[in-house]
């Protein structure tokens, strides 16, 4: 079992020393072009007057100078890669340390209609998606938060298998990670599918071939002009032609090429990502079948992604003036690739959404992975289909550190309902919210905060904060009344384990006891299983009339007046309550 941290301090020194080569090859790469430049400049200094030598010395320095310039920018890009593995590795020891509250917080997810999302801290500040999340795609993290909300108790041990092989290809995740940041991207992903799949081409198909004749011809006229078989005017009536004839498609070509320009980092990131794919062999089926949708019968699909990217390139050069005048009017260069283009999205855009789905799954599963990874000890709940929905010892809550919090064993049948008392602040809150992620984590395919785990997948539903709505008009009774009903609706259609925390806070406490016993016989009689934790020690009698109904509590005990907890689960029902303890020690009251 690798130790993290010291995976992550051997990768970080690793790629420091990979840094400082680069950056010393990147450094002499800038020295060699400046003396290129000098040479140049020194062998037209040293042939004034011999033209041909002149015009030589100038061609062969321009053509090293473009060859330059390309290894540079590989080695810039060599250098940057470095840089962002590094910063991938000290992000990990520092989320180790449980400082993580810098990355995204995903408030944009939380949805407080959503069954759980808004009540087990899913979202937003100090959040699991905070603590769990490194997608590097826009798109892969909103994949991630629907893995986290879809409720989704299917294939579990697919899930499973597909996040302990990523948990081993640690190289390979921070990989796809580095090379996903580098290339940054406006557009999303859906925009550009729709955009393909609604594009109207205009360009003829004549220009399959005509840019190529019309360019051998350009370059029969421009050797005669410099043979002295043609004059000026002969040359320039054809360049004055090819201009004629490109300015006739320039609106639509204008219109294109902007649209282009817009996708041109997104195809450019994604090919690259697709070859990592590509070039990896995957063992479970889960990843298996995701690489499968990559598949193409002829050719690659990022070799496909980038003849697309490398055409738009090519097109893109029409900005460069000069080029773009003199290519134009002697190669039809913008309708060229204009037909390049729309060639290809013929041909290829219907299935560009599949390919950008596959590297979107494997974006968010980096992130389960690098989760499985970061958290050796935790295990894969085994899964069952038997009496018990979760049968987990020294269960604990991922976010708290590891050196103080409290683990605790915990077991409940199907159609068993507990109910939990127990003093302010003593951990009732927090194990509900434990218990909520062990389902949430289980059904996603992570593994979890315990020493074991066996588990009957179920989906999850809770009722744990409520708030009031001044812009509907909603009191806070109102709006913990439809929660309730929402709870109530959705388990007529489907099993779910229910979690609810003091409901009926908004009603006097008679009305309230009355009303929340009812209500715990009305989920028994659906043969529901759930948690609820109240302070009406009333609702325990419940137990009396339904076997089905345990009661559970969490303790705290005055010790030389100060307020001392255990934050152990057990059974029985809480007799010590420190409310008024807690006014008179805050001199609330006296």
């Amino acid at each position: 079992m690798q130790d993290p941290a010291i995976f992550y301090n051997t990768q970080i020194e690793k790629y420091r020393s990979q840094l400082h080569a680069a950056s010393r090859k990147l450094g002499l790469s800038s020295l060699l072009r400046l003396l290129i430049f000098l040479a140049v400049a020194y062998a037209v200094y040293a042939f004034w007057g011999n033209s041909t030598a002149v015009i030589a010395s100038i061609l062969v320095g321009i053509a090293i100078f473009i060859l330059l310039v390309s290894r540079h920018s590989d080695l810039r890009y060599e250098r940057d890669k470095f840089r962002e593995l590094i910063r991938i590795n000290e992000t990990e020891l520092e989320v180790l340390k449980r400082n993580f509250h810098q990355l995204p917080t995903g408030t944009e997810f939380a949805d407080p209609l959503h069954p759980y999302s808004q009540d087990i801290d899913l979202f937003g500040k100090g959040s699991f998606f905070q603590y769990l999340n490194r997608t590097t795609l826009l798109e892969g993290k909103d994949k991630l938060a629907q893995l986290l909300i879809s409720n989704d108790i299917d294939n579990i041990n697919l899930k499973q298998d597909a996040v302990k092989e990523l948990a081993e290809k640690a190289d390979w995740r921070q990989n796809f990670s580095a090379l996903a940041t580098l290339v940054k991207t406006e557009s999303r992903t859906a925009v550009i599918t729709g955009w393909l799949n609604n594009y109207k081409g205009f360009v003829p198909g004549l220009m399959k071939w005509l840019p190529l004749l019309f360019s051998t011809i350009s370059g029969i006229v421009i050797a005669a002009y410099f043979l002295d078989l043609i004059g000026g005017i002969e040359l320039a009536l054809w360049f004055f032609a090819g201009l004629l004839i490109t300015g006739f498609f320039l609106k639509r070509i204008n219109l294109l090429s902007s649209s282009v320009s817009k996708v041109q980092d997104t195809f450019h990131q994604y090919y690259q990502l697709l070859g990592l794919i590509e070039n990896t062999t995957f063992e479970s089926e889960l990843l298996r079948k995701n690489k499968d949708e990559i598949a193409s019968e002829k050719q690659k699909a990022s070799a496909i992604l980038k003849k697309f990217s490398k055409a738009i390139d090519s097109l893109d050069q029409r900005n460069n003036m000069i080029f773009g005048v003199l290519g134009n009017g002697f190669l039809l260069w913008d309708l060229c690739y204009s037909w390049k283009l729309e060639k290809w999205i013929q041909e290829h855009g219907q299935v560009v959404q599949k390919w950008f789905r596959a590297i979107e799954f494997l974006d968010a599963y980096n992130s389960l992975g690098n989760f499985a990874f970061n958290h050796p000890a935790y295990v894969f709940p085994e899964l069952h289909h038997d009496s018990h929905i979760s049968d987990a010892t020294q269960l604990a809550h991922p976010l708290l550190d590891p050196q103080k919090r409290i683990a605790n064993n915990f077991s409940i049948e199907k159609e068993q309902f507990f109910i939990i008392t127990g003093a302010n602040m003593a951990g009732k809150s927090t194990f509900l919210r434990t218990v909520s992620l062990q389902i949430l984590m289980g059904n996603v395919g992570l593994p979890v905060c315990a020493t074991s785990c066996h588990y009957t997948p179920i989906k999850l539903i809770t009722s744990m904060r409520t708030t009031d709505s001044l812009t509907d008009d909603e009191s806070y009774f109102f709006s913990e009344l439809k929660r309730l009903k929402f709870v109530v609706d959705e388990i007529k259609t489907d099993k779910y384990f229910i979690i609810l925390d003091e409901i009926l806070k908004g009603t006097n406490s008679t009305d309230k006891a009355i009303g929340s016993r009812k209500f715990i016989e009305k989920l028994v009689r659906s043969n529901s299983t759930g948690i609820i934790a109240t302070h009406d020690l009333s609702l325990c009698e419940v137990t009396e009339e339904l076997p089905q109904v345990k009661n559970y509590y969490f303790d705290a005990e005055i010790i030389n007046d100060e307020l001392n907890f255990d934050y152990r689960f057990k059974e029985g029902v809480c007799q010590n309550m420190n409310a008024s303890f807690l006014l008179k020690k805050m001199e609330i009251v006296d």
